[in-house]
């Protein structure tokens, strides 16, 4: 058995068995693919996939424990590259995150410029995607760190940390009614037509929620992934805008849009940073933690990788 067989195995799984699709992502040949997952269910003498005819169906039972333990070898031959890579660069390599579009607009840019400052020799990729999308970069390794505020922590396989706190802002027009409010009401928030986050970003939940436990509907006019689009069509008169506060910090004070903090409404939200549970994190991976938060340091995510990741709450 061999490494290019487990990693067949593990791919032909996350593209729903179908082989063609796998063949694409590996760059390989379908039939190639067929004959090594062959190979390795002979030797095993355990049928890790059930067919009808040369179609695969589904993964069998054996096949499941065989996928468990394909996970934690991938996991290690993963973890070697880093320690490799660790001692043969020292303070030089790639640092890979992934993160919503909200945190890399709005909170990354002063983190990764410092990093960069210390360490010029790391390079940063940051991918964006959905809390969901960052969740599935750190389990299949394209990340090494991920930050997000919805869903990281009850993903099986992450070992996440609150990183930081936020509320929702109200944003309206300067002219609008609910500029002159202090602390607007959610029946005045439910009178307007609303523009903010789609369900799977920023904070979204807490909004429903509070709106669910009042039992009151919100007119939902416009939902969208970037708080600078809310604020256009807020500017546009589609209607009254609910992003994160971190969204209107640099905007110039008698502006054309005004803003009034939520927090009243929908609490406090936790963004939290996450890695991949079992994974070896190179020097430069703490040293960004550190820089997100002053809260974060590299003994206690030693901790938490360890398995003690309730020491640490804000």
């Amino acid at each position: 058995m061999n490494l290019h067989q487990f990693r067949f195995v593990q791919e032909a799984v996350r593209r729903n068995l179908n082989l063609t699709e796998t063949a694409k992502a590996l760059h390989t040949s379908q039939p190639g693919i067929s004959k090594a997952i062959l190979e390795l269910e002979e030797e095993l003498g355990v049928d890790i996939f059930a067919r009808h005819g040369k179609r695969i169906r589904r993964v069998t039972e054996p096949g499941q424990l065989v996928l468990k333990s394909i996970e934690v070898i991938m996991r290690e031959v993963a973890n070697l590259k880093r320690i490799g890579d660790e001692f043969s660069k020292q303070d030089a390599g790639t640092l890979s995150i992934a993160t919503t579009h909200s945190q890399a607009r709005y909170y990354m840019p002063e983190p990764v410029a410092q990093l960069r400052r210390r360490l010029p020799k790391v390079q940063v990729v940051l991918h964006q995607g959905t809390p969901a999308d960052v969740a599935r970069m750190l389990i299949d390794d394209v990340a090494e760190i991920g930050l997000a505020t919805e869903s990281l922590v009850d993903v099986d396989g992450l070992v996440t940390l609150p990183c930081y706190q936020w509320q929702h802002v109200l944003v309206v027009p300067s002219g609008h009614p609910l500029a002159q409010v202090e602390r607007p009401t959610l029946e005045q928030l439910a009178a307007e037509p609303l523009v903010t986050y789609h369900p799977t970003f920023s904070g979204r939940s807490r909004i429903d929620a509070a709106f669910a436990r009042a039992r009151l509907k919100p007119n939902i006019a416009l939902e969208a992934i970037d708080a600078d689009v809310i604020k256009t069509y807020v500017r546009l008169g589609m209607g009254v805008g609910i992003v994160s506060e971190m969204a209107v910090r640099d905007d110039p004070p008698g502006g054309d849009l005004a803003w009034r903090p939520t927090g009243h409404l929908f609490g406090d939200n936790t963004s939290r940073v996450a890695f991949k549970r079992g994974a070896y994190l190179r020097h430069f991976v703490f040293a960004f933690a550190e820089l997100l938060s002053n809260r974060l340091t590299r003994p206690l995510i030693e901790r938490a990788m360890g398995g003690d990741a309730d020491t640490y709450d804000l």
